[in-house]
């Protein structure tokens, strides 16, 4: 029986390893127009000074290529099972780089303190807009020790990939509970891309001060959307296909209209 060769992990190398900072990939994060991939802090530090693919140059788009990004689980699984010890290197890491810079208390960007209440209530998926955790380019080690986020639900998700959202106020014609249910004053938000329609209302209720039993829709282009779709659900099939690819995406709430 013939024998099994053995590979080495640098043999996997080439297919491991960031373009950009040449070490392991650390939340291995996809351009979907080119398919190329790099560490998740890598290529959004990138993006801030270029819209363009580092690997093959092409143009990812036009005003928000992050946007474009999609991170990649099953890769992420299998470098930590490549390279002993890289999962407990970097969750190391990421313990003393809090320890250093502990987060603030108080939620800043485009809603505030309310959407960190919303953001620990609803499972911490909903962003305040505020940058991820990012460690420092001169911390990162190269190829034998590496980086990545716990994965611990204590992170909000901020590691997911972020969508902007603008809630808007539909009116009804006078319909009841038009009194009630008011444009926000700060209708633009940001958040995980798996917050759920739910997730929404929930933040409206509290932003609008609405009874607890009081019901809301949330619509995209005119249609009801169920309360278990995530924001890239809805993006990926109602909004995307719309084939404008405006930014950000549109949701509409009013109060829930009874068809029984």
């Amino acid at each position: 029986m013939a024998t099994q060769r053995k590979h080495l992990v640098k043999d996997f190398n080439p297919h491991i390893t960031c373009y950009i900072c040449k070490g392991y990939l650390i939340k291995p994060t996809t351009v979907t127009e080119c398919l190329h991939t790099f560490c998740k802090t890598c290529i959004v530090q990138h993006f801030e000074d270029s819209n363009d693919c580092p690997r093959c140059g092409n143009q990812v788009h036009e005003t928000n290529p992050l946007e474009m990004l999609r991170l990649d689980n099953t890769l992420e699984e299998i470098i930590f099972k490549l390279v002993p010890g890289l999962r407990e290197q970097e969750l190391q890491r990421e313990i003393e780089f809090w320890k250093k810079n502990k987060p603030p208390e108080n939620g800043q960007g485009v809603c505030g303190s309310l959407l960190v209440e919303i953001d620990r209530m609803s499972g911490g998926v909903l962003e305040q807009g505020s940058r991820e955790y990012e460690s420092p380019k001169a911390d990162k080690p190269k190829v034998d020790e590496e980086d990545d986020e716990n994965q611990d639900d204590k992170d909000y998700h901020r590691s997911d990939p972020q969508i902007a959202i603008c809630l808007d106020c539909l009116r009804n014609n006078g319909q009841s509970g038009d009194n009630i249910v008011k444009g926000l004053m700060k209708k633009f938000i940001r958040c995980s891309t798996r917050v759920t329609v739910g997730t929404i209302k929930k933040f409206l209720s509290l932003k609008l001060k609405l009874p607890s039993s009081y019901e809301l829709d949330v619509l995209c282009n005119g249609e009801i959307m169920g309360k278990d779709h995530t924001m890239e659900f809805i993006y990926m099939t109602r909004w995307r296909l719309r084939g404008e690819n405006s930014y950000p995406m549109v949701l509409q709430y009013r109060p829930r209209i009874d068809f029984g």
